[in-house]
């Protein structure tokens, strides 16, 4: 393969092949980025649902405790 781009002018290396890559694989590549996108949105939602229902339930506990003493 470095034989091949070796007579090449670096406009083929460094624009051409890029740019024809971009064009093959670029339904591939944009939904892998947007299948890890939707991935790290979903995870972050759970986290921040659990911190919510972890938040939530021991304000609750705390609240419940104080009104037994009454």
């Amino acid at each position: 393969m470095r034989e091949i781009f070796a007579g090449m002018p670096w406009w083929v290396k460094w624009i051409a092949v890029p740019v024809i890559a971009l064009v093959v694989f670029g339904g591939l590549i944009a939904s892998v980025v947007g299948f890890v996108i939707g991935l790290l949105f979903k995870l972050l939602l759970f986290v921040a649902l659990v911190g919510g229902l972890i938040y939530v339930v021991r304000k609750f506990m705390s609240g419940s405790t104080s009104r037994s003493d009454w």
